[in-house]
């Protein structure tokens, strides 16, 4: 009887005599009506991800949703990195015209039905627990814009990094650090 137990537990974890620790498995991923599973694409390396571009005083986009959408940086970022006002969480006019083209574009254009991220950043100063309230603030008055906009609320991932990759050593340093990057989720 142990011994069957054992057979069945090893089925079950798939530590069968066919498996291999060195073998890579492709990863599947079900489809949403329940047809076979469809081959999840690799990971983007670091090398392929190109930084997010400053569109406006506040925010930073990926490439693919600039080019997508046709979005344009304002021409108040022209000179200068996004950054918001130092403990502040309100969106420029310059932000809002940029965030009228995504919602646009999340609606109606080539991002019909598709995610995005919003990642809220903070400077280095104030505590670590601080600057995550700070970041989540900032990503969520961008995905409440949109919101008010017409984007439908499951189509927007919010998530605040805070100061982990803030790199300010001084003021100029930390207004780059102050922003919200949009990106497309990767789900």
């Amino acid at each position: 009887m142990k011994t069957i137990t054992l057979l069945l537990l090893a089925a079950f974890l798939g530590l069968g005599p066919g498996c291999s620790k060195d073998k890579a498995k492709e990863k599947t991923t079900p489809t949403p009506t329940g047809g076979a599973p469809v081959a999840r694409q690799p990971a983007k390396s670091a090398e392929d991800v190109k930084p997010d571009q400053p569109v406006s005083p506040s925010l930073a986009i990926s490439p693919d949703i600039a080019q997508l959408c046709g979005i344009k940086p304002t021409p108040s970022v022209t000179a200068a990195s996004p950054t918001f006002e130092y403990d502040k969480d309100e969106l420029t006019q310059d932000d809002r015209a940029v965030l009228d083209q995504l919602a646009t574009c999340l609606m109606t254009g080539a991002l019909k039905g598709k995610n995005v991220l919003m990642i809220g950043r903070a400077d280095p100063r104030g505590t670590e627990e601080y600057n995550m309230g700070l970041g989540s603030r900032r990503a969520h008055s961008v995905s409440q814009y949109l919101v008010r906009l017409g984007v439908a609320q499951p189509q927007l991932e919010v998530t605040t990094r805070g100061s982990i990759d803030a790199t300010g050593t001084d003021e100029a340093g930390w207004k780059k650090d102050r922003r919200v990057d949009v990106q497309l989720a990767t789900k």
